[in-house]
């Protein structure tokens, strides 16, 4: 049995933690910090809510503290959890710096502690049905991918006025997707950056298109928006032998939004009119389209790894360095930024 509490229950923690370490068998909430004295969100039954955060940090039942707060937040509280003896779950994004990144693993492998990112989007459908077609061949060699997370929410970058790294569109949606590059392709060898505040200088970041390049000539693009009134597919991929489109992002967030729970056996679970297109011109020369059934998201295999990682002694699902990695392309996309705005 692993035991857990929780550090913060808003959204984050309600909509996209609890519904899937629920799901784990042997995971067990036992406390939950809520300092407010009215939550919209049910309280669980047999779940202990506090208000004193010391009251976590002082049970020895509690192996594992899930930090699910604002982003400001999560370098200190994860900080404190391992000076307490916690083994630590952080929200992405995991800290606003490379440094303070490097100085919370170092501090939990001195004090033989386990500390990890919450990157649940490794178990999206749209890229897990991505990694699927790739590794089937029938593209041949990819030499190209492009990913888009977009929307059209012109009201949220017009209500900012200001603007910091830890707000910015940059550091809180390409956590998601720069960290989905670097987990199956790896560390890129160089990346180009076009991050921008199109409101002006001083507002929200509310626009980016990064370039990772790897060997072999493969470039993938991450890009996203506020702007975008029609989106861009979620990820097309491009070998030389065919094309792979899938133009619906993963359901799991749309249907958590509606309150539609992982208990539900079509929870998150692509209807065909979602499925990606592939496009490949077989051995004999002829031309197939085709759709592709996509695979079934589950942000509970996250939980799933870290009880393997603290019971069973298994590797990280996330690896340290590659959240150090995300870190260092999240702050260079910023200082880029700057350095744009001064030169125009």
């Amino acid at each position: 049995m692993l035991t857990i509490a929780y550090i913060g229950n808003g959204k984050s923690a309600n909509r996209y933690h609890i519904p899937f370490s629920t799901k784990v068998e042997d995971i067990k909430i036992k406390k939950i910090l809520s300092p407010e004295d009215q939550s919209p969100w049910d309280a669980l039954p047999d779940v202990e809510y506090v208000k004193d955060i010391n009251e976590i940090w002082d049970d020895s039942e509690v192996q594992l503290v899930v930090i699910s707060t604002p982003p400001q937040s999560h370098y200190d509280l994860a900080r404190e959890a391992l000076i307490n003896g916690k083994n630590a779950l952080v929200e992405k994004p995991f800290s606003e710096t490379s440094e303070q990144a490097k100085e919370l693993f170092a501090l939990a492998e001195e004090k033989g502690l386990f500390i990890q990112c919450y990157q649940n989007r490794r178990f999206d459908s749209d890229f897990l049905t991505v990694q699927k077609v790739i590794e089937s061949g029938v593209l041949g060699e990819v030499f190209e991918m492009d990913m888009h997370f977009d929307y059209f929410r012109p009201e949220v970058p017009k209500s900012s006025d200001t603007f910091s790294p830890l707000d910015s569109f940059l550091y809180t949606h390409a956590c998601h997707t720069v960290d989905q590059v670097i987990a199956y392709f790896g560390s890129p060898n160089k990346v180009n950056y076009d991050v921008r505040q199109l409101l002006g200088s001083g507002r929200m970041n509310d626009y980016f298109d990064l370039d990772l390049h790897y060997a072999s000539n493969l470039k993938v693009s991450v890009k996203s928006s506020y702007f975008r009134m029609k989106e861009r597919p979620s990820f097309v991929v491009y070998g030389t032998k065919g094309t792979f489109i899938k133009e619906t992002k993963d359901r799991q967030e749309e249907h958590l939004k509606l309150f539609y729970m992982p208990d539900n056996k079509d929870f998150g679970v692509d209807l065909p009119e979602h499925y990606g297109t592939l496009y490949y011109m077989d051995e004999l020369g002829q031309y197939h389209e085709e759709k592709v059934v996509s695979e079934v998201g589950d942000y509970s295999r996250i939980y799933q790894g870290i009880y393997e990682s603290l019971i069973n002694g298994k590797e990280k699902i996330v690896k340290d360095e590659e959240t150090i990695r995300q870190i260092e392309i999240l702050e260079e996309g910023i200082r880029q930024m700057g350095l744009n705005n001064q030169s125009s």
